[in-house]
């Protein structure tokens, strides 16, 4: 059974953490205070203003930035500043089973979700696909942060993974299935295929999404998931967002997914509100899930943080 990190409670400590590529200091800073001005303490790790190119300092730095974090018992939740890229670069310098002895939330997307389903394979912890410190700012929509503190906050169960009411779920093949859910981002699982650290999707259903991609490359990442088999291991599919990603020949990112995913024959929902997308859904990676695409419903069955 995966293990469910501590509920997170007004006046905790939060670890901040850049764990891929550099963020801007003014909008670290803009995090950080908006952390405070909602209750929280907040302890910033040693390298998050690092910049040394498209890396927020080595490999080193920021894996022993994320495991002092774990290591310390006056932090409660942990927090990456963003994705980017280099994220994959830190996996094979954690302990895990320090992090599994210090079970903490953390959540992120983007890059992020490398690390996130690393946790849960490795260390049984359940993660977040969720808010970033980037998105902890006076522009991101109520919507984010009620979901955000519904799902690391309340000991509740079943509870539902809803979009906001104005974007309905679409069931692309009907099915009912129940299993872990694991995923994240389209393109950062493709970079860690044939690595120990790719994603496990067998029994799991599998959330995916991207931004910034034209709809042949993400055909292409969607291609090299199948021929890896990823597709056949798991028991259902969801499709999150893919914001400003081009159509590529007149194809759109809904054509890909009839034309490419609907004949798998898998239990698919698409338009699930996700990650890089306005609104974002808290998906607990990790915890258990009903999917029934018939009535188009993500119900979580079980709690996702502890007392």
């Amino acid at each position: 059974m995966a293990i469910k990190p501590p509920q997170l409670k007004m006046g905790d400590t939060i670890g901040v953490v850049t764990l891929g590529s550099p963020l801007s200091a003014q909008i670290i800073d803009e995090g950080i205070a908006t952390l405070k001005n909602m209750g929280f303490n907040v302890i910033v790790g040693d390298h998050v203003y690092d910049s040394t190119g498209f890396l927020a300092g080595t490999a080193e730095e920021r894996a022993a930035d994320l495991m002092k974090m774990f290591e310390n018992k006056a932090v409660n939740c942990i927090l990456p500043t963003r994705g980017g890229v280099g994220v994959a670069g830190i996996l094979p310098l954690l302990d895990f089973n320090i992090i599994k002895q210090n079970p903490k939330i953390i959540s992120g997307y983007s890059d992020i979700t490398i690390l996130l389903n690393a946790l849960y394979e490795y260390s049984d912890l359940i993660t977040f696909q969720s808010l970033l410190l980037l998105d902890f700012n006076t522009r991101t929509p109520q919507y984010n942060f009620n979901q955000y503190f519904a799902a690391t906050s309340a000991i509740t169960a079943p509870w539902e993974i809803v979009n906001p009411p104005e974007i309905p779920f679409v069931n692309k093949v009907s099915g009912d299935v129940t299993g872990p859910i694991v995923g994240g981002n389209l393109t950062s699982f493709v970079d860690t295929l044939g690595t120990s650290f790719e994603i496990n999707t067998e029994g799991k259903i599998l959330c995916l999404e991207d931004t910034h991609e034209p709809i042949n490359t993400v055909y292409r990442y969607l291609s090299h998931l199948k021929i890896a088999g990823k597709f056949d291991d798991c028991i259902g599919i969801i499709m999150g967002e893919c914001t400003n990603c081009e159509p590529a020949y007149g194809v759109t990112y809904n054509e890909l997914i009839d034309d490419f995913l609907v004949p798998l024959g898998k239990p698919l929902l698409s338009n699930v509100a996700t990650a890089h997308g306005r609104f974002k859904a808290a998906i607990p990676l990790g915890a258990s899930v009903r999917m029934n695409t018939i009535e188009r419903k993500l119900t979580v069955l079980e709690p996702v943080v502890s007392p």
